[in-house]
C-alpha cells in the first residue's frame, strides 16, 4: 500500500511541476507579446508609421495627457493616428528615441505596462483581441 501511495504522490508532483512549467512559459510568452505591442506603438510614433500605429490600438483607445498645470487633455485613436501621419515623433533626434518597456501585470486578456521615454512616461492598459494585444488606454505624464 505504501508503494502505491508513494507512486501516486510522485505522479502528482510530476504533473504539478509540468503544469507550472507550462504556465510559466505561457506567461513569459504573453509578457513578450505585450512588450512587442508597446514597442510597436512607440516605434510607430518615432518613425511616423501611421499604419503600424493603427495596428497597435484597440478600437476604443483613449489617452489622457497630464502635463504640469496644463488642464488634462484627451486623445482618441484616430487623433493619434493622424498625429503620427503628420510626423509624430519623427522630429525627435535619434538619441531621444529611446524607450524602456516594463510589463507590470497580465491577468487573462488584460495587461498593464509602463513605457518610459526621455520626455514622458505612459501607463498603459492593454486588451487581448483575437489573440493580439491592443493598447486600450494610456495615462501619459509629460516631464517638461
Amino acid at each position: 500500500m505504501n508503494r502505491v501511495a508513494l507512486g501516486f504522490g510522485i505522479s502528482l508532483l510530476l504533473f504539478n511541476l509540468s503544469t507550472n512549467a507550462q504556465n510559466n512559459k505561457s506567461s513569459h510568452d504573453e509578457a513578450a507579446a505585450v512588450r512587442a505591442a508597446v514597442t510597436n506603438y512607440i516605434e510607430a510614433y518615432y518613425t511616423g508609421d501611421a499604419a503600424r500605429m493603427n495596428q497597435t490600438l484597440h478600437a476604443h483607445y483613449l489617452k489622457h495627457k497630464i502635463h504640469g498645470d496644463i488642464p488634462l487633455r484627451e486623445q482618441t485613436g484616430p487623433q493619434l493616428v493622424q498625429a503620427v501621419r503628420d510626423g509624430g515623433g519623427t522630429h525627435m533626434a535619434s538619441a531621444q528615441r529611446t524607450e524602456q518597456v516594463t510589463v507590470l501585470d497580465i491577468a487573462g486578456n488584460i495587461a498593464s505596462a509602463k513605457l518610459v521615454t526621455p520626455g514622458w512616461t505612459d501607463y498603459m492598459t492593454l486588451s487581448k483581441v483575437n489573440n493580439d494585444w491592443k493598447i486600450l488606454s494610456v495615462v501619459q505624464r509629460i516631464d517638461n
